[in-house]
């Protein structure tokens, strides 16, 4: 069984709004994407997906988006991004997809999941640049944060690896800690996130920091390839 990870799938099925104009290699990138996932992932595989996954709305406007994900092979969980204005309650998404019968996905939402003896545990994330509104929501991400890794903990125990999944940058060049410290403190092996594009990929920081493992995983930084996660 492996994990990969994919942010940033920018699905919109249901309204005419192609990604090409965000530049040329967005250009049938759903189907880029497809093709990707169906070469490496197996019915028994995780795709983590932290962000961004629909251009839609409202709940109702996403079923051609699920269904493009429901028909890839594995088990998805998805985590919220800025532009997913269609995520609700958890009890909502849960029914939506259950009575579609998109019976192979799940969303991580102040809770946690265990795939083989890795926790999986995350939370949205918010801008480090955003002075006027910034520090309250950081401080209430960090709060979700620790509360997923004490979910994923508790269930799951404390002998596992720990995947944490944010769709924005967790950290930054001018080194806010609000979430390293938060990840350093239940002992986080490996942190992915989204929300970077283009000219901002030269602003991810990737590699290990403080005993952390940082990977940014937009789709067109992957060049729309999954990314296997190693956990060794």
């Amino acid at each position: 069984m492996s994990i990969y990870a994919i942010a940033d799938l920018h699905l919109s099925f249901a309204k005419n709004k192609p990604m090409s104009i965000f530049g040329d290699n967005w250009f049938e990138h759903e189907e880029k994407i497809k093709q990707s996932w169906n070469k490496l992932v197996k019915p028994e595989d995780t795709v983590l997906i932290p962000g961004d996954f629909s251009w839609a709305m409202n709940l109702q406007d996403t079923y051609l988006d699920f269904q493009y994900l429901n028909n890839l092979p594995g088990k998805k969980i998805l985590l919220k991004g800025n532009h997913d204005y269609w995520w609700t309650t958890l009890a909502k998404l849960n029914n939506f997809v259950q009575e579609n019968n998109f019976n192979n996905i799940e969303f991580l939402y102040n809770n946690s999941f265990c795939i083989e003896d890795a926790i999986i545990c995350g939370t949205r994330g918010w801008t480090f640049n955003d002075k006027e509104t910034s520090e309250k929501i950081l401080k209430r991400e960090a709060l979700r944060l620790e509360l997923s890794l004490k979910d994923g903990i508790n269930k799951w125990g404390e002998d596992k690896k720990i995947i944490v999944c944010m769709h924005y940058p967790p950290i930054t060049e001018d080194k806010n800690d609000i979430f390293v410290k938060v990840l350093m403190k239940y002992g986080v092996n490996k942190c992915i996130y989204g929300h970077l594009h283009g000219n901002s990929h030269k602003d991810a920081i990737e590699g290990t920091i403080n005993g952390i493992d940082f990977k940014l995983v937009s789709a067109d930084y992957l060049n729309f390839n999954l990314y296997k996660i190693d956990m060794r």
